[in-house]
Parts: C-alpha cells; sequence; structure tokens
C-alpha cells in the first residue's frame, strides 16, 4: 500500500533526523508535548502523523518539514 510506504519513509527520515540532533525519544517526545511510545510509533509507521505535529517535529529538531518528505 503506497500509505504505508509513505509513513514507513517518513519514519525512517524522522529517526534519521532525531539522530542528527543526536536527541533520544523520549527527549523528542518532551519538546513535543507527546510521549516516548508516540514517536516510537511515528518511527515504526504504527500511526499517520498529522501535519501539525510533523511542524511541531520539524521545529524541535530545527529542520523544514519538506525534508521529511524527501525520499
Amino acid at each position: 500500500m503506497v500509505n504505508n510506504k509513505i509513513l514507513k519513509q517518513l519514519g525512517q527520515k524522522l529517526k534519521e533526523k532525531r539522530k542528527i540532533a543526536n536527541l533520544t525519544q523520549e527527549q523528542l517526545a518532551e519538546l513535543i508535548n507527546k510521549t516516548r511510545n508516540y514517536v516510537g510509533m511515528v518511527e515504526r509507521a504504527e500511526i499517520n502523523v498529522p501535519v501539525l505535529v510533523i511542524f511541531d517535529i520539524a521545529k524541535a529538531l530545527n529542520v523544514h518539514p519538506k525534508e521529511f518528505f524527501e525520499f
């Protein structure tokens, strides 16, 4: 399914950007007011992430939201 592929790619990009920022899932979760479990679920493509959360994540990681979709 295309949507699942997109979610997997988004999750991989998020994990990559988070590691570049030298943040744990827990630290990122705190910055975006979510749980560590939520961040893990996004990275594993288990949930569909709302656009506003993607913008919150991008801000926390100091990247442009479009970087999550460059695959």
